[in-house]
């Protein structure tokens, strides 16, 4: 299972940007489709996060309202809309994807917010 993401650049502040992750396929018993992020000197942190049974969304506190997290089934597929961004949401995104055998990592996308 390979993930691919995509959907970064270079953005200004108060930009729109959405991610794609999708997976060459689906992983057994596939679970929850998350995107992490992580910014220079910083950890990796958990941004979102979905079930693919349910849709239930979850979001860090500093994206709530901002960020919207979605999936497509058939497609393997997650996004992530972000909007107004800013700055401080520079990093690289990944995506995860967690099924019955474990985790599986996309390559990163690297998006930048400009003042």
């Amino acid at each position: 299972v390979q993930l691919q993401a995509s959907g970064g650049g270079l953005v200004q502040a108060g930009g729109s940007p959405r991610l794609s992750c999708a997976a060459s396929q689906r992983p057994l018993s596939l679970n929850t489709m998350s995107w992490y992020r992580q910014a220079p000197g910083k950890q990796r942190e958990l941004v979102a996060s979905i079930t693919t049974d349910t849709g239930n969304p979850n979001y860090m506190n500093s994206v709530k309202g901002r960020f919207t997290i979605s999936r497509d089934n058939a497609k393997n597929t997650v996004y992530l809309q972000m909007d107004s961004l800013t700055p401080e949401d520079t990093a690289v995104y990944y995506c995860k994807f967690i099924g019955l055998l474990g985790d599986y990592w996309g390559q990163g996308t690297q998006v930048t917010v400009s003042s």
